[in-house]
């Protein structure tokens, strides 16, 4: 069974609003060697659902998230038409289409407490941006699309935004007034015509954005060099896997970015800037495989999931010259733990995570407990 995500629903149901949310809350105990560390306590997110169908053509989608009980955000707002069955119109704050969780996030679309970490250190979820596209469905090849343009990711705003330890992320302008001198591509195909597996290909391709191209004069060869040492070409795949069959699950990703300029990004001096360590290639991978041991007993509503986790990533896969290496930002981690499935849209999850840097001896470890909901 793949789950589908909160817009999916919207279209199958009929009526002109459309309400609905999910939210999870979370309980995270970390274990450091001989160091004490305090746990935390968590409302990681509520998200509320709102659409309008103006008719069977025509839908407008949003979604408001509150993130750690004190953060507002818009994850979502777009609106879209059909213009034949297979082909949608889709315009405003969109979800970049890379991978399995930035579209379909829930909690209890997954296993684990946590999304899984190359969701956040690489694929950037929550990631969406302003812009405008396609997408469709050609059924009759089993074959889901997506295409759009939209706004890039800002590196640039009076200092430089990329690091090493931090690749892009912090590079997502969400929609808050964000500025764009160039626009960014993303694309995602899937196929589902193999019995119980869904896969997919995803594809990003842009230049960060930078301030100081801002009133920039264009005969200016200096400033415009300057402007450009301040901006990273952006090239990301990602590649997934989903397939249940009679209670098993097994799911994967993958994802390579490749990074341009990264040594004039990296030795850029403007406003008091330092050295950067970003990498020019970044890498990561997980492969997670679960079984549902109450699916004997038909008689019992609940699902009950053990599950594990084997993931990796790599932010300095490859550098360019004077960055060297940091073996700290290459990473193994296993998850361990039990998902308890109440039913298709409430879930109770604990995991304990074991997570290890290249460069040391030891596995750092952290004990999960959550739940999530959607409606």
């Amino acid at each position: 069974m793949v789950y589908k995500n909160s817009v999916e629903q919207m279209l199958e149901n009929d009526g002109k609003l459309q309400l609905g949310g999910y939210g999870e809350v979370h309980f995270n105990k970390p274990y450091f060697n001989d160091l004490y560390k305090a746990s935390q306590l968590d409302v990681h997110r509520l998200v509320l659902f709102y659409g309008y169908n103006f008719s069977q053509h025509t839908q407008f989608v949003s979604e408001i998230e509150f993130e750690y009980a004190k953060e507002l955000w818009i994850e979502q707002a777009f609106l879209q038409h059909r213009l034949n069955k297979y082909l949608n119109l889709r315009a405003g704050l969109l979800l970049i289409p890379m991978g399995i969780i930035n579209e379909t996030h829930e909690p209890v679309t997954f296993n684990g407490v946590e999304r899984p970490v190359i969701d956040n250190k690489i694929s950037l979820s929550t990631w969406r941006e302003i812009g405008t596209g396609f997408w469709g469905s050609f059924l009759p090849f089993k074959i889901k699309y997506q295409i759009y343009m939209t706004g890039g990711l800002n590196g640039y705003d009076g200092k430089a935004v990329f690091n090493g330890a931090n690749p892009l992320r912090d590079g997502r302008q969400k929609g808050s007034k964000a500025y764009t001198y160039s626009p960014a591509l993303s694309s995602r195909i899937e196929y589902f015509g193999f019995k119980n597996l869904h896969t997919g290909i995803s594809f990003y391709s842009g230049n960060s954005q930078s301030k100081l191209y801002s009133d920039l004069n264009k005969d200016s060869l200096r400033l415009k060099k300057t402007a450009d040492s301040s901006v990273i070409g952006i090239r990301m795949i990602g590649a997934d896997f989903r397939y249940f069959i009679k209670g098993f699950q097994l799911r994967g990703q993958f994802y390579f970015i490749n990074l341009s300029n990264t040594d004039q990004y990296n030795t850029f001096r403007q406003s008091g800037n330092t050295f950067n360590n970003l990498g020019k290639q970044i890498i990561g991978y997980y492969l997670e495989a679960g079984y549902n041991v109450l699916r004997p007993f038909p008689d019992i509503e609940y699902s009950l999931i053990p599950f594990f986790r084997y993931e990796f990533y790599n932010l300095h896969h490859q550098v360019e010259k004077p960055v060297v290496a940091d073996k700290s930002l290459m990473n193994t981690i296993l998850t361990a733990g039990i998902s308890f499935r109440l039913n298709d849209h409430a879930i109770i999850k604990s995991d304990f995570q074991w997570i290890k840097p290249a460069n040391v001896h030891f596995w750092q470890k952290y004990l999960n407990f959550g739940f999530g909901v959607t409606f």
